[in-house]
């Protein structure tokens, strides 16, 4: 009797441990977030990437194996609802919702047919000179490739701000700064937005816990290093891209065995 009741118990865990997302052995799964910002055919500034450089990274993913996947696969892996990424994955993001989205990078997206999450700032759609327009992006969504999350209402220096205003102030800014933000774009463009990514890469418990509270289950910083399980959920790190990010510099992100690199705060847009 003692016999058949383990038998039935070890048939039960087998079948449970068939249908769990699998984190036991996973503790190397390491993979690197891409920050983007801007395109073309030159480097004006430190955030935009060469239209070459771009399809030439594009095509050395390709050509190695590398698996783009949607950042929601990822962050459902790092919150324990699904399965590790497959090795050899990588998740490209591109922040703020510059023109040259559309115009350069779009056309290389679906050459290569690869998922790429926007982090976009719904202050400046269709109103500030270098961003998209809200049609734009409807376009964009219409592709199929392309996700669209929130980078807060209006991209604010969340240190300076803390430092102009008093506490109780300062704390309601924030919740307007993520709320407005989430709100504006789920009912512009009909999407669910559940992640942020923190301007200038600026982030302290107090901002992880109002976007908690905001309704936000993830956040991305631009802490040069790959994600993993151990991956603090409202503080996954990404690495911000920059025109140096060729070549052999390009090879050892991707493979982990680049340690350089610190937290960038940028001039902005």
């Amino acid at each position: 009797m003692i016999r058949l009741q383990f038998k039935v118990w070890l048939v039960w865990a087998l079948l449970l441990c068939s249908i769990l997302p699998a984190r036991a052995d996973d503790k190397g799964v390491a993979v690197p977030i891409l920050c983007y910002h801007r395109f073309g055919p030159t480097a004006a500034d430190s955030m935009t990437t060469t239209t070459a450089l771009f399809e030439q990274q594009l095509q050395f993913l390709h050509d190695q194996g590398y698996t783009v996947i949607p950042l929601h696969n990822l962050v459902a892996y790092l919150r324990g609802e699904a399965p590790a990424p497959a090795p050899k994955s990588v998740v490209i993001t591109i922040d703020d919702g510059h023109r040259s989205v559309y115009e350069v990078a779009r056309p290389l997206i679906e050459k290569y047919n690869i998922p790429v999450t926007l982090f976009i700032y719904p202050s400046a759609i269709a109103n500030a000179s270098y961003a998209m327009t809200w049609d734009q992006l409807r376009d964009l969504q219409a592709a199929g490739l392309f996700s669209i999350e929130s980078h807060t209402y209006w991209h604010p220096n969340f240190k300076i701000e803390k430092r102009k205003q008093p506490a109780a102030d300062y704390a309601k800014f924030v919740d307007i700064q993520l709320r407005k933000s989430k709100n504006t774009l789920e009912k512009k463009l009909g999407v669910e937005v559940k992640t942020l990514a923190w301007p200038f890469g600026i982030y302290d418990d107090e901002l992880l816990e109002q976007a908690k509270a905001a309704g936000y289950v993830a956040a991305f910083s631009i802490d040069r290093r790959a994600a993993n399980s151990s991956s603090t959920l409202m503080a996954i790190p990404r690495f911000l891209m920059t025109d140096a990010d060729r070549g052999k510099a390009f090879e050892r992100l991707l493979t982990g065995s680049s340690t350089t690199g610190q937290l960038v705060t940028r001039a902005h847009p």
